[in-house]
């Protein structure tokens, strides 16, 4: 059975508990990493320079504190697989909706199932719909 590393329970420990509840789930089966949690002024703004978020700093799900949002990735990590995060998105979501949280991943970020209408793709994020 697939496990965290340090580093991702690090990571995982930043989050709102349901979060928690829920990758804990999926890692029982699904071998994944979490990669990112709560974040800080400076990384949120880095990130939206570099173009990788849409919000800067404190806009963002994940400047929080717990959390309302995670980045994970299924192992192996392949950042061009948009059919495998589609997968792990697929059973994160259905882990999630087992436990009966609502989760929006962002590949599909109006919730429509439609996974190629977004302006805007961020594959291995997932955040608390609240």
């Amino acid at each position: 059975m697939p496990n965290f590393s340090s580093r991702s329970q690090i990571n995982l420990a930043q989050c709102h508990p349901n979060l928690q509840r829920v990758f804990n789930e999926v890692v029982k089966t699904f071998d994944c990493t979490i990669f990112t949690g709560e974040r800080g002024q400076e990384q949120q703004d880095e990130l939206f320079r570099q173009g990788k978020t849409k919000v800067k700093f404190p806009g963002s799900k994940h400047n929080q504190s717990p959390s309302l949002a995670v980045d994970a990735a299924p192992y192996p990590i392949d950042w061009h697989d948009r059919e495998r995060a589609s997968f792990f998105a697929g059973y994160v979501l259905g882990i999630a909706s087992e436990l009966d949280i609502e989760l929006r991943w962002g590949g599909d970020w109006d919730q429509d199932w439609q996974v190629r209408d977004n302006n805007f793709d961020d594959l291995w994020h997932f955040e608390l719909v609240m």
